[in-house]
């Protein structure tokens, strides 16, 4: 199990690393334990450190993985063998002790049917998108942190045609696509060699001729460069992004790129995102149920949107 890499220095969490229903572990700055089981956030009183153990355990993991974790570079990020992530702040950013959260994907796998079953779409939004996918749409997924936006868009990536080449781009991998012809490329950032960031991978992979491009999260510089491929031909792009609602991620993307571009205006950029992109799909997650309240169709001056019943 990938866990037993981590477990030595982390044995205060060991029963929780290896129970099933468990998909999320933090760790807070005040030694308070929280755990998300069964799509439910709850604390777990009497779970302890020793004081100094869980920075001195999370600097040898660090280590291990090729990542540097110190006062210079108190951020980490990383994904364990079977994909689960693990991301950790120290001090001085967080006070007194570290913050640890570790995602476990025990359920990556799941396909459209599976969300269907699970009422996370409807069938109409699931034939909606698989067409979309079909057809080489750009599709934007937009939601919350935890929301389902990787579960959703690994189910989409099952409709791409087979011989099509991916070009995945991570910040911290976790996408399994079923398909292949894949080359999956993840950011360096905290590493004790240089940087590599999204927009160096976007710039990177449309020179090894992609046929579909699937970037994890649009976050930064690599929206302006992302906008400029799917305006230049580069057909059935996938890619997420934090937003509160269809509307909002179509202005977040705006703005992503005009913060990288000279004497851009909002409302050009926002009307350049409309050309680019075909379809945004946003998900909420309330009360630990996810599910695709829209999915809207971009097209020209007209808008359709399907909403959950």
């Amino acid at each position: 199990m990938s866990f037993e890499i981590i477990i030595p220095f982390l044995r205060p969490i060991k029963h929780l690393l290896e129970t099933e229903t468990v998909s999320e572990i933090m760790v807070n700055p005040d030694s308070s334990v929280w755990i998300e089981e069964n799509g439910q956030i709850q604390p777990l009183p009497g779970i302890q450190f020793e004081e100094g153990a869980l920075q001195t355990g999370l600097e040898v993991i660090a280590n291990r993985f090729g990542k540097r974790l110190d006062a210079d570079r108190p951020i980490m990020n990383l994904r364990l063998p079977d994909g689960s992530r693990m991301a950790a702040i120290i001090p001085p950013v967080v006070n007194p002790r570290p913050a640890v959260t570790i995602r476990k994907f025990t359920h990556r796998n799941h396909t459209l049917s599976d969300l269907i079953r699970v009422r996370m779409l409807t069938e109409e939004q699931a034939a909606a998108l698989t067409d979309a996918v079909q057809e080489g749409q750009n599709i934007l997924i937009a939601g919350s942190t935890g929301s389902g936006k990787t579960t959703l868009l690994g189910a989409l990536a099952d409709a791409i045609p087979e011989p099509q080449r991916i070009l995945l781009i991570e910040d911290t991998a976790e996408l399994h696509i079923r398909k292949p012809h894949v080359v999956s490329t993840e950011s360096q950032t905290d590493t004790h060699h240089g940087q590599v960031t999204f927009d160096d991978l976007l710039k990177a992979v449309l020179r090894h001729r992609p046929d579909r491009i699937i970037v994890g999260e649009v976050r930064g510089p690599e929206a302006r460069t992302l906008l400029d491929a799917m305006n230049t031909g580069h057909r059935g792009t996938l890619a997420t992004i934090h937003a509160n609602s269809a509307d909002e991620s179509i202005r977040r993307l705006a703005n992503l790129a005009i913060r990288h571009s000279a004497n851009l205006q909002l409302s050009v950029a926002e009307q350049e995102v409309r050309r680019s992109i075909q379809l945004v799909v946003y998900i909420s997650r309330r009360h630990g149920i996810r599910r695709v309240e829209e999915v809207m169709h971009l097209q020209g001056p007209a808008l359709t949107t399907l909403h959950a019943p």
